[in-house]
């Protein structure tokens, strides 16, 4: 049996783009030949590395080179500006392919319940980020108001977070950081950014790389409390990654201020409980926590509370998925249900449905960890390609472009990608502080930019 598949990825960001590059490559194995189409909601790629990750990490956001050589090779289409369950839905795709491969990642923030969230003033943190990262469909404004801020979350987000807000915006033009994002930060009064984690220091989900960062923030006192480290021993941690930010966590107790106009506070054992206020957030309560002995990792309430004056508050307790019209969703867990990639409905499996990513196993883990999901998902997609589990439908994916033209929708390729690409860094290169790109963040200038290719293209 030769092996020939017309399959649609949704979702450009990396978990996509990984299952695109190796379907692409396991049906070259089996002598087969498949067509791939990757739909994308925004008018650009990369999804959470272009969104999602801090301006000043330049180094992660070199993902994008090999992202870029994926796309830029051929074999898979990119069909930009076309949000699934809006502009088609997933039932009219499986009419043109023979499997669906849902990669639309996790971009809301989880939710946080305690008294007094909901205050103005409260913020998550997946919104915060789409903003300084210049996402299209998020406010241009941010309020930016707080002297004393509180970010809750013991993760590299919520410490890209509290960077950002803490960080000079002067040290931040050399990025790709847009210029309303600039001037947002420029106008920040802030002094203080707490980090709180209910957990102790031996058990924090950041990783080495992000933590060291944060005590090279220039013009940035950084300030740990010694009650925090009572019975942690660097030596007996787990593993090497441990051990490595313990002691980089243990050299900053010894850290003398240097009367910075802005600092950084890490709190730990601190458990948020209310964040206080009339209308608006005045403070966040905490309640020191304890670890429970012998349970690893497991904290529990010590019944000393403490309120710590703050203005604003975000959340950095994770992200979570969203669903898709017409498919199963796991309500509590933020993701479509499913085994190894097939997704499962009420009574089995869903004919030709899979998902990878995020939005397959939840917003844990990294690059590596989304590699190896696309392979698990791909895997069995083409097991069961082989098995004659799939349906092969009747008209092709060119047709797909006609219902979406017939529709009105403004779709994007990779042409208009390239344009668009080469745009910002012209802009880049023309600013008054010269770096690698500008992003344009206005949705209907990119689109206008991108589309201008494809029309010229025909």
């Amino acid at each position: 049996m030769t092996l020939s598949l017309r399959v649609a990825i949704i979702g450009a960001g990396p978990a996509g783009i990984y299952a695109g590059n190796l379907l692409a490559a396991a049906v070259r194995d089996q002598g087969g030949d498949v067509d791939i189409d990757l739909l994308e909601s925004l008018p650009a790629p990369y999804g959470l590395i272009r969104y999602g990750v801090a301006p000043d990490h330049p180094r992660i956001k070199g993902i994008v080179n090999s992202l870029h050589e994926m796309l830029d090779s051929g074999s898979i289409r990119f069909i930009g500006n076309v949000e699934v369950g809006r502009d088609v839905q997933v039932d009219e795709l499986l009419e043109h392919y023979d499997a669906v491969v849902l990669a639309t990642g996790a971009i809301r923030d989880a939710a946080l319940d305690i008294p007094g969230i909901g205050l103005t003033g409260s913020y998550g943190a997946a919104d915060f980020v789409s903003w300084y990262d210049g996402h299209p469909d998020v406010p241009r404004t941010w309020p930016l108001e707080a002297r004393e801020i509180a970010v809750l979350g013991n993760g590299n987000v919520a410490l890209d977070v509290a960077r950002v807000l803490a960080k000079h915006p002067e040290d931040l033009r050399s990025t790709d950081v847009p210029a309303n994002v600039y001037a947002g930060l420029a106008a920040s009064p802030v002094t203080d950014v707490h980090v709180f984690g209910r957990r102790g220091p031996d058990a924090i989900k950041f990783t080495p790389i992000e933590l060291r960062e944060l005590g090279e923030v220039p013009g940035v006192d950084l300030v740990v409390h010694d009650e925090d480290f009572v019975g942690v021993d660097a030596a007996a941690a787990p593993n090497n990654q441990l051990k490595i930010m313990l002691r980089t966590l243990d050299s900053w107790r010894s850290r003398p201020s240097t009367g910075a106009s802005r600092r950084l506070h890490l709190h730990f054992r601190s458990a948020p409980v209310e964040v206080l206020g009339a209308e608006r957030v005045e403070a966040l309560r905490i309640e020191r926590t304890e670890p429970v002995p012998g349970e690893p990792g497991v904290v529990r309430g010590t019944g000393e509370f403490r309120d710590h004056p703050v203005q604003a508050v975000y959340r950095a307790v994770g992200y979570f998925g969203s669903p898709i019209l017409g498919l199963p969703f796991d309500e509590r867990r933020g993701v479509i249900p499913n085994e190894g990639g097939r997704v499962q409905g009420e009574t089995g499996a869903v004919p030709g449905v899979y998902a990878t990513g995020w939005i397959k196993r939840g917003p844990v883990g990294l690059i590596g960890h989304t590699k190896s999901d696309a392979m698990e998902t791909v895997a069995n997609l083409v097991e069961d390609a082989l098995a004659g589990r799939l349906r092969r439908p009747e008209s092709g994916p060119d047709d797909v472009l006609a219902l979406l033209d017939e529709r009105g929708v403004e779709r994007t390729d990779w042409s208009g990608w390239l344009a668009l690409d080469a745009h910002e860094r012209a802009l880049g290169e023309s600013d008054a502080f010269p770096r690698e790109r500008v992003k344009v963040v206005p949705r209907e200038e990119q689109t206008t930019r991108a589309r201008a290719a494809v029309v010229a293209l025909g």
